[in-house]
């Protein structure tokens, strides 16, 4: 069995210490290194590897942009996160957003093989100090579930793509409304959310589980 593995992380070290470590796993093959998120997409049009080992933070864009559109794009790329980040928010986003796994990047290398086993077999890997976080976080998310406004399907159409960081003008196209139009639906949800902007809107929305 061979598994062939790409990474997307722009830190030479994480990268130079992968290669190091997976060197002793012969059934490993590590295809190719990006950078940054449009070398990543450019790179699975040619290659595309079993399992990718995505960073969240890449110069150009964030992992949680990148994730549907691999998901969407490459279906048969399955995603393991490796990240200095340990937030139950964000793994509870990653998962969400198509990631099959979420793995820090100070794991043991057994723990990082054993992940890329797991996301390559269709299984689902956390580790488990995360397991335990994130099942904290879905407690705390359906304590809230009550709590949920009522948003009409277009206002969920623009709160998502705002979530996923598209512009007014570019969810204009997308959903085939004016500019203004949307800019309406987004002060509806500002007050629906009781929230003062954007970035308290994009939290309040991800924290609460409002597009589950």
């Amino acid at each position: 069995m061979s598994i062939h593995i790409a990474i997307a992380d722009d830190h030479p070290m994480i990268t130079d210490g992968l290669q190091h470590v997976l060197a002793a796993y012969p059934h490993i093959v590590l295809d190719a290194i990006y950078t940054t998120g449009a070398s990543l997409m450019e790179g699975l049009t040619r290659s595309r590897p079993d399992v990718l080992l995505l960073d969240i933070q890449l110069p150009d864009t964030t992992g949680d942009k990148l994730a549907p559109e691999i998901r969407s794009r490459f279906p048969g790329v399955r995603i393991l996160v490796l990240t200095g980040i340990d937030s139950s928010l964000y793994i509870y986003n990653m998962l969400r957003e198509g990631a099959s796994g979420y793995i820090l990047k100070n794991a043991a290398s057994a723990g990082i093989v054993k992940a890329i086993e797991t996301v390559y077999e269709g299984r689902q890997y956390i580790g488990e100090a995360l397991r335990e976080k994130l099942e904290r976080f879905n407690a705390k998310m359906k304590s809230r579930e009550s709590l949920k406004p009522s948003l009409t399907v277009k206002e969920r159409e623009v709160l998502e793509l705002t979530v996923k960081g598209y512009t007014l003008e570019e969810i204009s196209k997308m959903i085939f409304l004016g500019r203004r139009t949307v800019e309406y639906y987004r002060s509806n949800l500002l007050l629906k959310l009781d929230v003062r902007n954007m970035a308290e809107l994009i939290r309040k929305t991800i924290e609460a589980g409002l597009l589950e």
